[in-house]
């Protein structure tokens, strides 16, 4: 059996770093910001360790752009390198003077802020320039000063130069297609973006640009409000103050510290774009997590930042394993406690914030069942009374009523049907989320004796009313005559109410299909659907006036019919658009009659 060596050409790797490792050209400036960092936390741990000693050490990374040479430069006074340094970490690919650094110093408290892994971002300059410079003073003065010169090619001149200040000066030389980088407003909001949160004092030209740590890192207990609010606006500058927050500090089976924010609810909800901004060692990395965060988390906002998670070799991107779905089922108990701890301290202050953030709890629900065995009673809905009870309460209190049937209605188009449901003491909950009927769907799989009914879905003895009528055969026969070429199919009931003349009988599923058909934006026919029913309550007058009508002018009854029909259609916000007109014709015909009958 043969063996051997792979190899590897720099003059092929170098443009494949260049052109695909990174994702978008800005990432530069947070490479090399981010090894500048890592310079002043090195000898920050070697002045701890007594390895160095630096008087009245200030450390600063300054960044400078000067248009006339179109160069931007970033300088640092951190432990600096000597040539032999630079040949290993400089110009040996792939050697992660961060990684080496860590493994010698890991008992440091300091170590943890270092945030190079790979020993490539130092290529990420050549993406913008056509040549790159690194000037450098070690710590240790007893080496020279050095100038390294790359045009990211294979080869690179190396020189020794006049004493330097310690630390390590990076010239980049931008290329003609990276111009827009010289522009100062757009560099500072590029590193704004990325370095906004780093441990030391960063300035682009004179302007400072982190003045604070962000609040994450101090303890929830010496938090105010304000600063959470401070915080969330510096995170997303033109959005309204959120409506709460949970702060987040895990050390165990990871570390991770956090702010998620639960934001104030628009008329528009955006699933499946993430917001939640991640952040590794307080550098951002990328608002693109959705492998750390299930769907219905993503309405969330906020900052998570953790040295653990798996990130990509140009970290921008999660790997998938283990320790983020422990992450994504870690915050998700989170979130489910905090909500708990919220309902039972104040319930009032719930209902409040329930209102802005039920959308969250129910797509939580029906997409993550841990999360709905911990949170399933926290959903709440408004009774008949205006009182706010999940489900159980529900059930609980309509045991003897409905058995275990729960009526719920859309809204006030309704009302006369809520009238007879109260007047037989049987509360209906108000539906008020597009997603509720999937929600309904979802509590009755996992409560197979359970049924959810809108008041309009179905003809329950509780609406009828038990006393002996007269029936109303000749009437029943007629209306459904009048019918018999529109597929509605007609009932005949007396219900407990003379109020309600007649309505619309929808089935529960079918309804619930077309729901979810309308939901998904998707075309049907109402043929799919088959007949309605129409239901005409015998204990109307109104019924009774037009089973009169109907013996002497059976053509009038026949539209009086139609008209009642697409009443009922009306009032349940039934009617569809290539009725509308039919109907205002009618109407005018109906009036016409009356008027020519008064005179």
């Amino acid at each position: 059996m043969a063996q051997g060596t792979l190899k590897i050409h720099s003059e092929n790797i170098l443009p494949i770093i260049k052109k695909s490792l990174y994702s978008d050209k800005e990432i530069f400036i947070r490479e090399l910001v981010s090894n500048a960092s890592d310079a002043i936390t090195k000898l920050k741990v070697l002045i701890e360790k007594n390895e160095a000693s630096i008087s009245d050490f200030a450390p600063e990374i300054r960044v400078k752009i000067d248009k006339e040479a179109k160069t931007i430069s970033i300088t640092d006074n951190g432990l600096g390198m000597s040539a032999s340094e630079i040949e290993t970490y400089i110009a040996q690919i792939a050697f992660s003077g961060a990684e080496e650094f860590v493994k010698k110093y890991d008992t440091s408290n300091e170590k943890d802020k270092i945030i190079g892994h790979f020993g490539l971002g130092f290529y990420s300059a050549f993406m913008v320039s056509k040549q790159v410079e690194v000037i450098s003073q070690s710590f240790n003065t007893s080496n020279p000063s050095s100038h390294f010169v790359s045009d990211g090619s294979n080869t690179y001149d190396l020189n020794q130069i006049d004493t330097q200040p310690i630390g390590t000066k990076i010239v980049l030389h931008i290329d003609s297609e990276s111009e827009e980088f010289l522009e100062e407003e757009k560099l500072e909001s590029v590193i704004k973006k990325y370095c906004s949160f780093l441990p030391h004092p960063l300035f682009v030209g004179e302007n400072r640009i982190n003045e604070k740590d962000p609040l994450y890192l101090k303890s929830p207990q010496d938090c105010t409000d304000e600063e959470y609010k401070e915080f969330y606006q510096k995170l997303y500058p033109f959005e309204p103050a959120p409506i709460f927050w949970i702060h987040l500090n895990i050390d165990y089976p990871f570390n991770l510290k956090g702010i998620l924010y639960f934001p104030k609810v628009t008329e528009r909800l955006e699933f499946g774009k993430c917001f939640t901004k991640l952040f590794c060692n307080r550098v951002y990395v990328s608002s693109d997590i959705k492998e750390l965060l299930p769907e219905y988390m993503t309405l969330l906002r906020g900052a998570i930042d953790s040295p653990d998670l798996p990130l990509n070799v140009s970290r921008s991107y999660l790997h998938m394993d283990k320790t983020v779905r422990q992450l994504g089922l870690h915050l998700s108990k989170k979130i489910a406690d905090k909500l708990q701890q919220l309902y039972t301290s104040n319930k009032e202050d719930y209902v409040t914030l329930y209102k802005q953030m039920e959308v969250f709890l129910k797509l939580g629900n029906l997409q993550d069942e841990k999360f709905y065995e911990r949170t399933r009673d926290l959903i709440l809905f408004e009774n008949s009374k205006a009182e706010w009870i999940s489900i159980q309460q529900y059930l609980d209190a309509m045991k003897e009523k409905t058995k275990s049937k729960v009526y719920y209605h859309i809204d006030t188009s309704e009302n006369h049907f809520l009238q007879l449901f109260k007047d037989q003491q049987v509360d209906v909950l108000r539906s008020t989320s597009p997603i509720d009927s999937h929600l309904f769907q979802h509590l009755e799989s996992k409560m197979p004796e359970v049924k959810f009914q809108r008041i309009d879905g179905g003809m329950d003895d509780l609406l009828t009313s038990q006393e002996e009528h007269q029936p109303k055969e000749e009437l029943l026969q007629f209306a459904k005559d009048s019918f018999k070429d529109h597929q509605v199919e007609v009932e005949l009931k007396p219900l407990s109410s003379q109020t309600i003349p007649a309505f619309v009988l929808i089935d529960e599923d079918q309804r619930r299909f077309r729901d979810y058909m309308r939901l998904q934006k998707q075309d049907f026919s109402q043929d799919l659907f088959g007949k309605k029913k129409f239901v005409l309550n015998s204990n109307s007058p109104m019924v009774s006036k037009i089973e009169e009508i109907q013996k002497n002018k059976p053509e009038l009854a026949k539209e009086l019919l139609a008209q009642l029909y697409d009443l009922s259609l009306l009032s349940q916000k039934e009617l569809g658009q290539d009725a509308i007109q039919p109907f205002l014709n009618r109407s005018m015909k109906l009036f016409e009659a009356l008027l020519c009958e008064k005179n």
